[in-house]
């Protein structure tokens, strides 16, 4: 039988207008389950900001924010460049009003075994990741406690942060580091009254999936079959996590590590199946330095 489907898109655990004259930032919101978790925001009467280095990712954003009736803000940012942050910042506290919330959901990933990785490979993906949601988390909390106003950070995690990911090496230390740095930060940051907590999405297909990632072999096919909940997860799932993550509900929660999957993370056989190296899982050949 499996977990039951959730409610229908529209819904919410909430009460209507939990955000109303709320500003809500969310990075690499134009996309996926970026632009899910922005939705729902906005459902709530939340203002959202959109930053996103892509033009057509802002506007996608603004528009699925605007088509729930709600303000929104494409502003164009690197995660990576401190200064290109405290500019945004500055753009979204203008527009829409000072943030309370901040999703630190921009990243970047791709499969490809270690041993092939370039150096300009990792650096990238764990500046965007791991950089790029320090150089957001630290803007905001000084904003936040140079006003006198409480907060609520929001960061994107991985299950292979616990476990490793082969074939990922590069973002699975990176959202390590994101799941340590928020539990660091959350302690840090709470007699300012900001709240840091981790959000990790399970297996939730979108339209946006990078192509590195839908190219994964197999990818697709049976993917209900391959969790314990007999179904994957849908978008908007992470969306209601993530609005009762930053609402006042969850005030006393900070510094927690909430997973979104149907325990797919945690699935163990009696006995594993028989093993086969990443290079062969993604197609590659043989190594040739």
């Amino acid at each position: 039988m499996g977990l039951p489907e959730p409610p229908e898109a529209g819904a919410s655990a909430l009460p209507q207008g939990t955000f109303v004259g709320e500003t809500v930032i969310v990075t690499g919101g134009g996309t996926g389950l970026g632009k899910a978790m922005a939705v729902e925001f906005a459902r709530l009467g939340a203002a959202v900001a959109i930053l996103s280095r892509k033009e057509e990712h802002r506007a996608a954003g603004v528009a699925a924010v605007e088509a729930v009736g709600a303000r929104a803000l494409g502003v164009a940012c690197d995660i990576r460049q401190p200064d290109a942050v405290a500019t945004a910042f500055d753009a979204v506290e203008s527009a829409l009003g000072p943030p309370g919330v901040l999703v630190n959901n921009a990243a970047g990933n791709f499969p490809v075994p270690a041993e092939d990785m370039s150096p300009n490979a990792w650096r990238t993906v764990v500046d965007i990741v791991l950089n790029g949601t320090f150089h957001c988390a630290r803007e905001f909390a000084r904003r936040q406690i140079a006003a006198g106003a409480p907060g609520s950070i929001i960061n994107i995690g991985a299950s292979y942060a616990w476990t490793g990911g082969p074939g990922f090496a590069h973002s699975a230390a990176a959202k390590a580091g994101v799941k340590n740095m928020t539990e660091t930060l959350a302690v840090e940051w709470a007699p300012y009254g900001i709240r840091v907590n981790c959000l990790v999405p399970g297996l939730m297909p979108h339209e946006d999936e990078a192509a590195a990632i839908r190219g994964v072999p197999e990818r697709g096919q049976r993917e209900a079959a391959r969790a314990p909940a007999g179904r994957v997860g849908q978008p908007r799932e992470l969306g209601w996590a993530a609005t009762f993550l930053a609402s006042p509900y969850a005030a006393y929660i900070s510094g927690h590590t909430l997973v979104v999957d149907g325990a797919n993370w945690q699935r163990r056989a009696m006995l594993m199946p028989e093993f086969t190296p990443i290079r062969e899982q993604l197609g590659k050949g043989p190594f040739e330095a």
